[in-house]
């Protein structure tokens, strides 16, 4: 039985799937971005992060070669510090290039990082 709880334990342990800094596009940024999995759960992490302000900034996973193919994960929920968002189970990540944070009235992107 402490074999099974040591595997379940083990198993749970967060890996890194990708780890980058962010890159400035309109605004400097500084911090990393990683994707974190965590037994079933995907988390997009910001380390070490700051950024401007604006107006409706909304952190978007993006592919650089299509730019019609997008998610939002939602509004930005700090311009400084570490920062979590959970990235939804049947996304299929694979798809998605680059994290963004994204100005949504000015469609301007005020940084990036290369996931």
């Amino acid at each position: 039985e402490s074999q099974e709880i040591a595997k379940e334990i083990i198993s749970s342990e967060p890996e890194i799937l990708s780890q980058n800094d962010f890159q400035k596009a309109a605004y400097d940024v500084k911090g990393q971005a990683l994707v974190i999995q965590q037994g079933q759960q995907r988390i997009m992490r910001f380390e070490n992060f700051e950024t401007i302000n604006g107006p409706s900034l909304n952190i978007y996973l993006v592919n650089s070669q299509n730019k019609d193919l997008y998610y939002d994960l939602g509004p930005i929920k700090a311009t400084k510090g570490n920062v979590n968002y959970q990235i939804p189970d049947d996304l299929e990540l694979s798809q998605y290039d680059q994290v963004q944070v994204y100005c949504v009235p000015f469609k301007k992107v005020f940084s990036y990082a290369n996931l």
